[in-house]
């Protein structure tokens, strides 16, 4: 089996060992050189032809930012971008994922976690692998990314026939079932993905959309401004006691958990930093768990790519007081975790391409 090639691009002597270190503790992994600046990158990655990048963003003689550029351009590769968890930081990685970087780590989380006592180092591994791996897919699908273009036009999709996917049925639901609420789970590769969606949602969509996305407080920040400068409904960071509107975005906060209290006929974010046990906060399962207490039926939910299992156990339990599910296929995904594991279940009622799941949203909301 051959090992899984990793260029490591930093200008920081201290961190290439750090993530040196990390990369040989897995033995799927070889490293095939580190590089000190961007112009070091982009030439090492005609040289070296590595599978996977992880790639600085300030650096001397050329950022992150334009070696990712370039590199899109030249010699398609995944690219990781290993960012500091600053206001500044953020936003530069939330513009590298839409340049078509795979996905992103704050770099000081890694620096923290070199034992592995967090398992933020073994994610860090795991994705490795992942996007190494499959190094000629991912790149298709973030060049698809690069290119794809906001426009007017939002349609329900036309009805196919039923296809297999893993086993269960692509089942698409002929009639429009009047959601209240929609919410989307969404993890690894979330931040492009989420471009290709919530732009395209019209300014009279008529409900909410809350939406708990896997990162650090600072980036979910920066994501919520950026998403909310290239669409038609207003996009936000959660704030606590903040009553929910129709025809606005809700982002969940890192670090704390998305939950809703009802109070008369207004519905209220809750943020809340338990269960504190769990891996991922802000949780999918506990957003959409909480909804389901309140929106039964009349919710729809929706997950995309994404590692592991978040969403399932929740949107189990909404399946299960007859709200809609909606799964993103595997050929869309960047990571097909999270959508794999509901549509094991059973409870996926739609399973559909990424760009797709804006106008199911608007068909099952205002059809």
């Amino acid at each position: 089996m051959n090992k899984i090639k990793v260029l490591v691009v930093d200008d920081s002597f201290v961190m290439r060992r750090i993530i040196e270190s990390i990369i040989r503790q897995d033995s799927e992994l070889e490293l095939v050189g580190t590089a000190r600046n961007g112009e070091e990158a982009v030439r090492f990655a005609k040289e070296l032809s590595p599978d996977v990048i992880t790639m600085d963003i300030e650096m001397p003689k050329m950022s992150g930012l334009t070696a990712l550029d370039i590199i899109m351009k030249e010699k398609p590769t995944p690219i990781i971008m290993v960012s500091s968890l600053t206001h500044d930081g953020a936003e530069a990685t939330i513009k590298a994922l839409s340049l078509g970087a795979v996905d992103f780590v704050p770099k000081q989380m890694l620096n923290d976690d070199i034992n592995g006592s967090s398992g933020v180092a073994t994610e860090f591994l795991k994705k490795l692998k992942r996007f190494g791996s499959n190094k000629a897919a991912l790149v298709r699908l973030m060049m698809t990314t690069r290119s794809s273009k906001v426009t007017d036009k939002v349609s329900p999709i036309a009805q196919k026939e039923p296809a297999t996917v893993d086993g269960n049925k692509r089942v698409v639901v002929s009639k429009s079932l009047n959601k209240k609420i929609v919410a989307i789970g969404v993890s690894t590769g979330g931040p492009q993905s989420l471009q290709r969606v919530i732009p395209f949602l019209p300014e009279n969509l008529g409900v909410p959309v809350v939406i708990t996305q896997h990162m650090p407080a600072e980036f979910t920040t920066s994501l919520a401004k950026h998403l909310d400068t290239s669409s038609k409904l207003k996009v936000v960071e959660c704030a606590d006691k903040m009553k929910l509107e129709p025809n606005v975005v809700y982002i969940a906060r890192g670090g704390v958990h998305l939950k809703f209290v009802k109070v008369s006929n207004n519905v209220y974010i809750e943020l809340s930093p338990e269960p504190s046990t769990l891996f991922n906060i802000p949780s999918v399962d506990v957003m959409v768990s909480s909804l389901v207490g309140i929106y039964g039926a009349s919710c729809m939910g929706v997950i995309m790519t994404g590692m592991g299992s978040d969403g399932a156990k929740g949107l189990k339990e909404l399946k299960a007081s007859n709200g809609l599910v909606i799964a993103q296929d595997e050929a869309s995904c960047v990571v097909y975790g999270m959508p794999r594991s509901v549509i094991k279940e059973g409870i996926a009622d739609e399973i559909v391409t990424l760009d797709e799941i804006a106008s199911r949203i608007v068909f099952h909301c205002k059809g």
